[in-house]
């Protein structure tokens, strides 16, 4: 109880957000989180989302707090004031996609194919709001048939998001793709009472300064981010680990001893 009145000295705070979540939540927090800011955030945040204990545990582990807000976008040109803030709040860099399991050599389809079969982790990491209209979805254009990797609709931004997987780096043609995409999505799906729709274009690496470049000239709302499938290492514990070169001197060693 010391703890918590030195972690939450504002009343009204605590009588807003902070009552509002189980204590479980908040014995987690203080020692988990030892940022007032960013444990305000994941209060906040948990009442938002209805967060449940194990769901708080894994956002603060993937270190969200950190990722949100950091995708490399367009928004502030190409959106609304009030949507750019909100689509540039909502999405992140990177993604963590730790519940799948793929291979080195895995294709592009594979990603999407995994990213389907464990939709609610997907979904949770991909936020509150997303809900899936559906994959490899048809688009007819000028008697040419074009698909998207992935369409959702999100019910806050009130618009479609369009995700275009990549399982290698960021290339400046992917936008143009994008762009393409979008302006059609707007001409064939958008109700008039929709938003703009949005891209994000989910890549295994990037360069920032080139997506920044890249975007610069695209008339469409689209965002560039990287996913990964875990976090890397703490310093801490890299350092303990043996290096590349060290693992293979001791493979070679092994298999000289063997012969």
């Amino acid at each position: 109880m010391r703890a918590f009145a030195k972690a939450w000295p504002d009343a009204e705070f605590v009588q807003q957000v902070v009552a509002q979540i189980p204590w479980g939540h908040n014995v987690r927090l203080l020692e988990a989180v030892q940022d007032p800011v960013e444990r305000a955030w994941y209060a906040q945040q948990t009442i938002e989302n209805g967060w449940s204990r194990n769901v708080l545990s894994l956002q603060v582990e993937s270190g969200l707090y950190q990722r949100q807000g950091r995708v490399v976008s367009n928004f502030t040109r190409t959106l609304p004031a009030a949507q750019s803030e909100l689509a540039q709040q909502l999405l992140k860099d990177p993604y963590t996609f730790d519940f799948l399991s793929l291979g080195i050599e895995a294709k592009e389809r594979e990603l999407e194919q995994g990213l389907l079969a464990h939709v609610r982790a997907f979904l949770l990491e991909l936020g509150k709001g997303f809900a899936l209209v559906g994959s490899q979805y048809h688009l007819a254009i000028g008697g040419q048939d074009y698909y998207l990797d992935l369409l959702f609709y999100h019910l806050k931004l009130r618009c479609f998001v369009i995700i275009d997987l990549k399982m290698g780096e960021f290339k400046p043609e992917d936008s143009g793709k994008m762009n393409f995409y979008l302006a059609a999505a707007d001409d064939l799906l958008r109700h008039p009472t929709d938003q703009p729709s949005i891209g994000l274009i989910l890549c295994k690496t990037q360069n920032r300064i080139v997506s920044e470049y890249a975007l610069r000239g695209m008339s469409q709302p689209i965002g560039v981010a990287q996913w990964q499938l875990t976090r890397a290492l703490p310093p801490e514990l890299r350092q303990d680990l043996p290096t590349s070169e060290e693992v293979d001197a001791a493979l070679n060693t092994e298999e000289r001893e063997n012969n």
